[in-house]
């Protein structure tokens, strides 16, 4: 039975440096709920803005009962501020959007819509986009290899606008830069995946988070992600498939080497302690990363929450 107190969605908002922005926002789903006659909550999740975004969430909280805010001592990341946003969250559904009015609030109700097609998750496709050329042209290089990693094939897996069910986003567990990788989370465990074309705005307000180092950083998390869904729960089959090529691989070259007297070159040999040395280095890696996403502490710090009482 639906439970009558309960919003039918809550928009989750991670907010960084948007004062801006933040009203003009406001403003729209506010228009979007009126206009659609929908019942929702908005979750604004500062992750340790410097601009005074704060104090416009707090403003947007005691005008407005179905705004709650979130403040984090500094900056986590997107995916700690997610993952506030989703532990908050009482909708029967979840919808995520950024705070720069790129998203347009008023696509919600084809996300819902479409959610109630059977999917678990329905992802944003920007396929018209309005940003600067280097960051489009990246951006689709890293979906398509996202997609031919995974397997899970959609144009744009990092749109930051998407829906989810309530199921979805309470197995959910996000940290580091793993907001980039939820519909290959997600489609890990079982749920299913779409995908929706929606209107990308111009930016207005502020600047682009976007860099190089968010680019390093998505393809070492693809690594990782790549792993904890194919091998996490069996690392045994991965390492010792390569330690069992390794160690044949060896003990053929110390063979012809003992049977030929062939000398091993210095460069070779030094390539070979390269080889291993790198290949330790991955291991630790992936063996911090499993270490990592099996805490269960939160991955961020809460200073202060409004529209909780």
């Amino acid at each position: 039975m639906t439970d009558p107190g309960r919003p039918a969605v809550t928009l989750v908002v991670p907010v960084l440096n948007e004062r801006e922005s933040l009203t003009s926002l406001h403003a729209e789903i506010d228009e979007m709920a009126r206009t659609n006659n929908l019942v929702l909550e908005v979750v604004l999740v500062d992750d340790g803005s410097t601009d005074g975004s704060w104090p416009v969430i707090k403003e947007r909280a005691a005008t407005d009962p179905r705004v709650r805010g979130i403040r984090f001592r500094r900056n986590f990341g997107k995916a700690a501020a997610l993952q506030a946003g989703f532990t908050a969250a009482r909708g029967a559904r979840v919808v995520t959007l950024d705070a720069d009015l790129q998203d347009d609030p008023a696509e919600v109700p084809n996300f819902l819509a479409h959610l109630d097609k059977g999917y678990d998750l329905v992802s944003g496709w920007k396929k018209v986009r309005h940003d600067p050329w280097h960051k489009v042209l990246a951006s689709r290089a890293f979906n398509g290899l996202v997609s031919r990693v995974t397997g899970v094939k959609l144009h744009d897996h990092n749109c930051g606008m998407k829906a989810y069910t309530t199921e979805l986003v309470r197995e959910l567990r996000l940290y580091g830069e793993m907001h980039r990788f939820v519909p290959v989370l997600a489609a890990a465990k079982g749920f299913r995946v779409g995908e929706l074309v929606i209107h990308h705005r111009p930016r207005k307000y502020g600047r682009s988070k976007y860099g190089v180092k968010r680019f390093v950083r998505g393809f070492l998390d693809l690594l990782t992600v790549q792993y904890l869904t194919t091998f996490g729960r069996r690392p045994m089959h991965r390492f010792g498939a390569w330690a069992m090529v390794l160690g044949l691989v060896a003990g053929l070259l110390a063979v012809v080497g003992l049977i030929r007297d062939v000398p091993v070159p210095g460069l070779v040999f030094l390539g070979a302690i390269l080889l291993v040395l790198a290949l330790l280095a991955y291991l630790h890696g992936l063996q911090a990363e499993l270490i990592v996403s099996a805490r269960t502490d939160e991955p961020y710090s809460v200073a202060e929450r409004v529209g909780f009482e």
